[in-house]
């Protein structure tokens, strides 16, 4: 493989939001986008493989198919993984790990698939197979069919390593940005979160406003690969730095704003928002739900939050008069907002007695079904 053959290219995302995840590939020119369970392809070459995780805000993972084959038994799959060219993807001084998953298939066992994939690559490639390797080689046999690909990003792509500190429960900032999506923010109008926590969606937003690549401040797997080529890595990650930002008013100061009646979750939000760059463009306060009140000097926009699920800190009961002060707050100051909750409880969210939109498909966020609440521009 070359950085110019082309090959199906996988982006996951948490199901329920694949159809978001294809708005946004769409939107950056990839080709062919199609939306599938728990993610969408596109076709790509390797430059399309760095540029995914350098921009993609919505995407957990790519993952690039580099082959497929058809085995039947253990000793097959042996016999065609030692054929396999693994030297035009992978480097021989560099570990790899090997995970498969096996279904519908008479090879049922993935442990003893796994080990023979591996072994291949070993005795073949010679690269040494480690447990803590960041090169990762997947192996998906399905009906018989196995089909390898590399996970081309290493840590999840949520971990975009200018957020350090986080409170319990956070929002992982791939899913703030599919939620902020999905309530159509456009990357102008301003953002509140009055359970901003550790800054998710605030910070989120002002990147996206101020043309920030998701993937700038860390490294990523496929810079192990045969196939990576640093000096064109470098080109286009100057490039993308060199991109106009959404058009803003030229008088523009903070335009999104998020508060917690933790000041410890304040400080952490502008410790990230420091680290993010994007400090110039957020305020942080420490105020209660029911004190807030809309930013002076901005025009309405969007207020979106994640507040406490009954799972996660007590009794689900106690949380109803949370919901309903954040309710009547939006009802009765924030005229000309849409407003957007995540909550895993639909009584929860009735409690705030907003005219919810219908909504979307659940997503998993910690383990639990969540739901995006949101609600058109209220007169």
């Amino acid at each position: 493989m070359t950085t110019e053959t082309m090959f199906e290219i996988f982006l996951v995302t948490a199901p329920g939001l694949e159809s978001v995840l294809a708005g946004e590939v769409a939107a950056l020119g990839f080709k062919n986008p199609v939306t599938v369970k728990g993610g969408v392809t596109v076709t790509g070459g390797w430059t399309d493989i760095w540029r995914a995780n350098l921009e993609l805000r919505g995407a957990a993972r790519v993952l690039a198919r580099i082959g497929a084959f058809r085995a039947f038994h253990l000793a097959q799959l042996d016999k065609r993984a030692r054929k396999f060219p693994w030297a035009d993807v992978l480097r021989p001084d560099v570990p790899v790990r090997v995970e498969a998953s096996c279904k519908g298939s008479r090879i049922y066992h993935a442990g003893a698939a796994a080990e023979r994939i591996g072994r291949a690559i070993a005795e073949e490639l010679g690269a040494p197979v480690a447990d803590d390797a960041t090169v990762c080689v997947k192996a998906r046999i399905k009906d018989d069919l196995c089909t390898l690909s590399i996970d081309s990003s290493g840590e999840a792509l949520h971990r975009r390593h200018h957020k350090e500190a986080v409170n319990k429960a956070p929002m992982r900032e791939t899913l703030a940005s599919l939620f902020l999506r999905q309530c159509g923010f456009d990357g102008v109008e301003p953002v509140v979160d009055p359970m901003c926590g550790s800054g998710s969606f605030v910070i989120e937003a002002a990147e996206i406003a101020a043309g920030l690549a998701p993937g700038r401040s860390r490294h990523f797997a496929f810079e192990q690969l045969a196939t990576f080529d640093a000096g064109a890595w470098q080109q286009m990650r100057e490039e993308a730095a060199g991109r106009s930002p959404a058009e803003r008013p030229e008088d523009a100061g903070p335009r999104y704003f998020g508060s917690d009646r933790d000041q410890g979750a304040v400080t952490m939000s502008r410790d990230n928002a420091g680290r993010a760059g994007v400090a110039d463009l957020t305020r942080f306060t420490c105020q209660t739900v029911s004190a807030l009140t809309p930013p002076d000097g901005v025009p309405p926009g969007l207020v979106i939050a994640n507040p406490p699920y009954g799972e996660r800190i007590g009794e689900t009961k106690r949380l109803h008069a949370l919901y309903h002060a954040l309710g009547q707050t939006l009802r009765d100051r924030f005229s000309g907002w849409r407003a957007a909750i995540i909550t895993n409880d639909a009584a929860l969210a009735r409690a705030t007695a907003l005219p919810f939109l219908p909504s979307p498909p659940p997503v998993s966020h910690g383990g639990l079904p969540v739901r995006l609440y949101r609600t058109a521009a209220r007169p």
